[in-house]
């Protein structure tokens, strides 16, 4: 039964507060819909720690969809061995997932340590600083330190599976049983994130501003006394 709550009810329950979160806070609460920058208060940190962060997270938010998404089978198909696959998702992996973490580092400071920018925070800002900062530390734990002292361990046979399953409505709880401890808090915390992010800062993400490169210039006149 446990098994069946963390990885089954669990994960399906913050997938639908994810879903529904958004579509309540676009309805009604698309005023706060922002980032709420804090850069007028202090920029070179937040320079440094945002490109860092994306930089890092971008290419590893596109590790997991292909480590989670495209069974290994697919993959040796096209020509991509498992020791071609190993290279990239541990070394190739770690690189971007470090660059990550110092990211989130700074970042992460910046908020605590500025008095300002901390006076401008949210709770919820806090907390989504602090979560993102654990999940890629124990990311990077996982794909570091776990998969060094447990070299027999592949989460394309476990995690993997598991995940595949989730989106195709046929959940398998036993994938998870012989998961380490380090992968099996970085997927719990990251579902936790999932459902946390409808209400935080985080939604800004989907709100791109593509338009701005077709818009109209502005135009600014000066008001004469």
């Amino acid at each position: 039964m446990g098994d069946q709550l963390l990885w089954v009810i669990y994960p399906y329950a913050c997938i639908a507060i994810f879903i529904i979160g958004h579509i309540f806070r676009f309805k009604y609460d698309q005023f706060s819909w922002t980032a709420k920058s804090s850069e007028f208060v202090e920029k070179k940190s937040l320079m440094w720690g945002s490109i860092l962060f994306h930089l890092g997270i971008i290419p590893v938010i596109m590790g997991h969809v292909v480590g989670l998404g495209i069974p290994a089978s697919w993959l040796r198909a096209i020509g991509v061995s498992d020791h071609l696959y190993h290279i990239g998702a541990v070394y190739i992996g770690s690189i971007f997932g470090i660059v990550t973490l110092i990211g989130m580092l700074l970042l992460t400071a910046r908020r605590i340590t500025n008095e300002n920018v901390r006076k401008l925070s949210s709770l919820s800002d806090i907390l989504v600083n602090f979560l993102l900062l654990f999940i890629v530390f124990i990311g990077c734990y996982s794909t570091i330190v776990t998969n060094a002292t447990i070299p027999d361990f592949d989460y394309r046979n476990t995690i993997s599976e598991w995940f595949r399953g989730l989106l195709i409505l046929r959940p398998e709880a036993g994938y998870m049983e012989g998961v380490p401890l380090s992968f099996k808090i970085h997927v719990l915390t990251g579902f936790l994130i999932t459902a946390l992010w409808p209400f935080t800062r985080l939604v800004h993400v989907w709100s791109v501003p593509v338009n701005y490169v077709g818009r109209s210039h502005i135009l600014y006149r000066k008001h004469k006394q």
